[in-house]
């Protein structure tokens, strides 16, 4: 398990002679769960090798998403679409309203 997730830390040439040598093994073992695992991965190996190329990945998506989520359990009770929009563009939009009786806020 962490020889695979080294892989995705390693540069792209690295990576991929790591990930072939992940697959040689994980074919070797006997635990059902990594002889799966090495399936699913030599099947979407393109895919994965040009995600180490290019250094892309979900995770602020997924960030996002969870951060909304939390916006409509806080949103739920509001009767309308519209607060939860506001809700969401205001923590996620980089929109920094001045409020009454304070100094501007400073940029980030």
């Amino acid at each position: 398990k962490e020889g695979l997730r080294l892989i995705f830390q390693l540069p792209y040439g690295e990576a991929v002679e790591a990930l072939e040598a992940w697959i040689r093994w994980a074919r070797r073992c006997r635990l059902p769960a990594f002889v799966e695992l090495q399936r699913r991965i030599v099947k979407h190996r393109h895919a994965i090798l040009a995600a180490i190329e290019h250094g892309l990945s979900n995770g602020r998506i997924e960030s996002v998403n969870t951060k909304i989520r939390l916006i409509t359990r806080i949103a739920f009770e509001f009767r309308s679409p519209d607060a939860l929009i506001a809700l969401a563009m205001l923590n996620l939009g980089g929109h920094r309203p001045a409020l009454p009786g304070r100094a501007p806020p400073s940029p980030p």
